[in-house]
């Protein structure tokens, strides 16, 4: 497998866990079980890119290629539920939405970077991008009786996942090796939603 081909599991893993911490503290917010953290985290973690794989046409889906992203989180909802529970007195709440923001910047280049391999048009990769990192986020908010979080924050979301896709398919254009590209782009779209976060940047 070439560098560039072996980064894009490398960044879904990350971006994986990333989800799955978020979704299990939402869940765990709303006082679900072991069955309702799992299927919240699961959703998550794996909505968007199952989506994307779903437009593209591309077969077998990212998580049942990577059948170990299943087991790991089987573990996972095992020990979330006491973990967090521990989590929720001594961390901050600064924690989840930084993993939030991991999970968004990380899935919105996974998937950019898929779709650009499948030969995709640039807007059409950038859209793909975008899926990837913000339907698991929106399928939680959804299952929670929430609304989605990418329609109500008012801070930039779908907006930096927008931009940090563009940027990648530049730098990429531009000559940059896409195994450098994604980490940078990624990169780009955590601080920019953190930034927003912290200083309460709106686009109301």
């Amino acid at each position: 497998m070439r560098a560039e081909q072996a980064v894009v599991p490398a960044i879904e893993f990350v971006a994986m866990l990333a989800a799955a911490f978020s979704g299990f503290a939402e869940a765990r917010n709303k006082k679900m079980d072991s069955v309702g953290v799992f299927t919240v985290a699961f959703i998550t973690a794996f909505g968007g890119g199952t989506l994307r794989d779903v437009l593209l046409d591309r077969r077998p889906f990212f998580w049942v290629q990577h059948q170990h992203y299943i087991v790991l989180f089987l573990v996972l909802t095992l020990i979330a539920t006491p973990l967090l529970r521990l989590a929720q007195r001594v961390v901050p709440t600064t924690l989840f939405v930084v993993a939030d923001a991991i999970g968004l910047g990380f899935f919105s280049i996974a998937g950019v970077s898929v779709a650009s391999e499948l030969g995709s048009p640039p807007i059409i990769a950038a859209m793909m991008g975008v899926i990837t990192g913000v339907f698991g986020g929106v399928l939680r908010d959804v299952i929670l009786n929430e609304v989605p979080m990418v329609l109500r924050d008012g801070r930039p979301y779908a907006l930096a996942a927008l931009a940090g896709c563009a940027f990648f398919l530049l730098i990429v254009e531009a000559g940059m090796p896409a195994s450098l590209a994604t980490w940078i782009s990624a990169a780009l779209i955590v601080a920019v939603r953190l930034i927003a976060w912290r200083w309460n940047w709106t686009i109301r």
